[in-house]
């Protein structure tokens, strides 16, 4: 946002009117949807595109903007042009040329030669689902495991004839317990530095959550494993082509930045087709990264547009309308419960106005220090529960980036994959039952 669009952003009054060009949004696409499954399309929501749906809350969100003295067109270059936004394309874009090309040269078929027949059908999903929780535990990104577990998980999904969406949503669930557990999270860090805590003590914290959450979903997980019939693939590719794979996932581990893990490893799948694949040339290779990027394009467009509405909306003041009235009713209502149920709901719906759960604990940190004092919470538990619940929402967002990021790759839609990312339910019911538990040591005066 430029000087005179942030200038005049500042003196815009809180104002839940803001909020309705993204209501509008959600309105459009999902009332689509279902209409047309109702009236039985199979691909019901896919005749109204998102990126489309959205043009009409971008219309309302510059016109409101517009009566509020706020620059439209520069407060909406200004959210899609956004680092964050600007990242996650980049991301979308490397991680689809990176799936296309590894397929074609049969690097999944190597995998799954590999490694299906090792494993029984009721572990399959719960080892997905624990080894994105490793490996986003240890990298710090969810976007980064998605990016690179999902191509295996979809070859073996393939393989063992499990549902691709029951797969992806094991993924993604690992991927957002391992980021919102992390230390060097970004969601970590801005949820400890805004609530002033240290990270060990909100890392033991979110863990007495978490656990629960996880052993429940791998046990579901488990159990809806056993009926997977496991067909391992006619002929095994040469196991060489699984390398740029195994790269990745080492590289990923090691704490290399995403885009240049995935940029390693697209130059690598592209030297093993060319030595190993059968007919396969710098064209195809050329050709392969392209059809990568054209599968990304709807959501790199949606991502895009979505941080310009996101600007829009914070920038009108939906975003100090939605605080305040969280604050107001911590206000009205006393005690621990009422504060952390508070903090909860600022968080959740601070991270469903902007898709993006470092930005949403950014947002609401400072209100959600206030709240936490005011109630008596520890700084360890406002600092849990700002994490957790803009991870729960984050993980279920149809037009969230993770989930974007796993239907893109696999072609399916982000309802499917959402519906069944069990991690993230389990989680926010854990997180409620320990807000109604009594607490123990989560008071400010016994804390830290």
């Amino acid at each position: 946002m430029n000087d005179s669009a942030a200038a005049a952003a500042g003196n815009v009054a809180p104002s839940a009117l803001a909020l309705t060009p993204l209501l509008l949004f959600l309105a459009l696409f999902f009332g689509a949807g279902l209409y047309f499954t109702a009236h039985g399309e199979a691909m019901g929501f896919y005749q109204l595109r998102a990126p489309v749906a959205i043009l009409p809350a971008l219309a309302l969100g510059a016109w409101l903007a517009r009566r509020a003295g706020v620059p439209p067109l520069p407060t909406l270059l200004a959210g899609m042009g956004h680092p964050n936004v600007m990242l996650m394309c980049l991301v979308f874009l490397l991680a689809g040329a990176f799936a296309t090309v590894s397929k074609a040269i049969g690097a999944v078929d190597a995998v799954v030669a590999l490694g299906l027949g090792s494993l029984p059908p009721g572990l399959i999903l719960p080892g997905l689902f624990l080894v994105a929780s490793f490996i986003s535990l240890a990298i710090g990104t969810s976007m980064g495991t998605i990016a690179a577990v999902v191509p295996i998980a979809l070859g073996v999904a393939d393989a063992a004839g499990l549902d691709q969406a029951l797969v992806l949503g094991a993924v993604v669930g690992g991927a957002m317990f391992g980021d919102n557990l992390s230390v060097i999270s970004d969601t970590t860090i801005a949820a400890t530095r805004s609530q002033g805590c240290r990270m060990r003590d909100k890392f033991r914290e979110n863990f007495k959550i978490a656990l629960p959450a996880a052993l429940a979903t791998v046990a579901a997980l488990a159990w809806l494993g056993e009926s997977a019939p496991v067909a391992p693939p006619e002929e095994g590719a040469s196991a060489w082509l699984a390398l740029p794979y195994v790269v990745v996932l080492v590289l990923a581990l090691v704490g290399l930045d995403v885009v240049l893990v995935l940029g390693i490893g697209l130059a690598l799948a592209g030297v093993s087709g060319l030595l190993l694949g059968e007919a396969y040339d710098p064209a195809s290779f050329a050709a392969d990264i392209y059809n990568g990027f054209d599968s990304m394009v709807e959501i790199t467009l949606l991502s895009l547009l979505i941080g310009g509405l996101a600007g829009l909306i914070r920038a009108t003041g939906g975003l100090d309308w939605l605080a305040k009235a969280i604050a107001r009713f911590a206000g009205e209502h006393a005690g621990r419960r009422a504060g952390e149920f508070s903090i909860a709901a600022l968080s959740a719906g601070s991270d469903a106005l902007t898709a993006n759960n470092t930005v949403a604990i950014l947002v609401s940190g400072d209100l959600a220090r206030d709240i936490a004092q005011r109630h008596g919470i520890a700084p360890r538990r406002s600092a849990s529960l700002l994490d957790i619940f803009s991870c729960v929402v984050q993980g279920l967002l149809p037009y969230g980036a993770q989930v974007l990021l796993a239907a893109s790759l696999a072609g399916l839609s982000p309802l499917a994959i959402a519906g069944k990312v069990y991690y993230c339910w389990a989680l926010g019911l854990a997180a409620i039952a320990f807000v109604l538990l009594p607490a123990r040591g989560a008071r400010a005066g016994r804390a830290d």
